[in-house]
């Protein structure tokens, strides 16, 4: 697996500096997205499925060059968003405040470093962490509206990556790589140690920021096999974070 880290940054000190453009299949089917709640996030074509990088950059759970400026992340909906979109918006980031010393909050006039929310039908996908300027984050407004989506993606942009990218992670899980999609393996690669910080914390099965186990599933059967036979079945369920999320969060900020 360590040839798979180094595969992995090669690509990222190569590029990713742009969202990836989707293909006229991918684009149908998120447009005609009949799944409800199902994990949009991994269907969304970019890094892991949601995530977008500037080239080289790590991880924002190491580099503070990432973190948001006195602990705040505002953010700006597109007047695409209905009310009841807008308002499901608002209540959610209010989590993180909620459990940290983060506050998500709408942009004031004048602020240059925030988050523009779109809602466009291209899935649900952020930047990772603080970039500078105007950064998009994208909630497809059929798809993508749900509690622990909206805050996984403005987890993305404070700083954070998925569970199972940590480079400790073949502890924890089995990745089943005959039952992935082909061409759709380098989305279970790691991070290396310098990328990923757990801040001494444990394998967490329970974030939010977890993939379900059948993510990228060829075939219906799973991907991810967590080595706790108490959460076969349970993977990437989280509809609120964890109490190791929450740890990590103000480990990384407060």
């Amino acid at each position: 697996m360590l040839s798979k880290i180094v595969i992995f940054s090669v690509l990222l000190v190569c590029g990713f500096a742009n969202r990836r453009e989707l293909t006229q299949e991918q684009l149908k089917k998120l447009a005609s997205w009949e799944d409800g709640k199902k994990h949009m996030w991994v269907e969304s074509g970019q890094i892991e499925g949601d995530m977008i990088l500037q080239p080289g950059q790590r991880n924002g759970l190491i580099d503070t060059r990432y973190r948001w400026t006195n602990n705040e992340v505002p953010y700006e909906l597109d007047p695409a968003f209905n009310e009841e979109e807008a308002a499901a918006i608002h209540e959610a980031v209010k989590e993180i405040a909620n459990v940290s010393c983060v506050t998500v909050r709408p942009r004031r006039a004048g602020e240059q470093n925030y988050v523009y929310v779109t809602g466009t039908d291209t899935g649900c996908w952020s930047w990772v962490g603080m970039l500078r300027g105007r950064q998009e984050l994208n909630l497809q407004r059929r798809g993508c509206i749900w509690h622990e989506i909206i805050v996984h993606e403005f987890l993305h942009a404070i700083g954070f990556y998925h569970e199972q990218s940590n480079y400790n992670r073949d502890d924890h899980v089995t990745i089943i790589w005959e039952n992935i999609i082909r061409g759709m393996e380098h989305n279970f690669d790691k991070f290396g140690e310098d990328y990923i910080t757990t801040f001494g914390q444990p394998y967490d099965y329970g974030s939010i920021m977890h993939y379900h186990e059948t993510a990228f599933t060829n075939n219906g059967e799973p991907t991810i096999v967590p080595h706790n036979d108490a959460w076969i079945g349970h993977l990437g369920l989280a509809e609120v974070m964890s109490e190791i999320d929450i740890i990590k969060l103000n480990k990384m900020y407060c």
